[in-house]
């Protein structure tokens, strides 16, 4: 298996949660830092997205391994951000035996 090409850098997001003075939150996302990634298109199709015509695509993302527990370690539920592109994490697996990389897979929508 050939090393991935990481030639992108992408931020890890966390959501966060804020008190809105209401009795509510208001969610928001706070950056935990930046990852070299290698993005590889999945699949894709048309999507309704909130009664708006759109897509969603599926994407590979491979990022250098890091511990469990590790703040740098990407998890479900996250999201990575390049630029205005949102890709949110749906799972996170091992490369590799030796956990040297991880692979993400992510979903990006996007309104027409």
């Amino acid at each position: 298996m050939s090393a991935p090409h990481l030639n992108r850098a992408l931020a890890l997001e966390e959501a966060t949660q804020a008190p809105d003075g209401a009795g509510g939150f208001t969610q928001g996302w706070s950056v935990l830092g930046h990852l070299w990634a290698e993005v590889s298109f999945r699949s894709g199709r048309e999507a309704d997205l909130g009664g708006a015509a759109g897509s969603l695509a599926s994407y590979r993302i491979t990022v250098r391994g890091a511990p469990v527990g590790s703040t740098m370690r990407p998890r479900p539920g996250q999201r990575f951000r390049e630029g205005e592109r949102v890709f949110r994490i749906l799972s996170v697996g091992e490369r590799d035996a030796e956990g040297r990389f991880l692979t993400c897979i992510a979903t990006e929508e996007a309104a027409a």
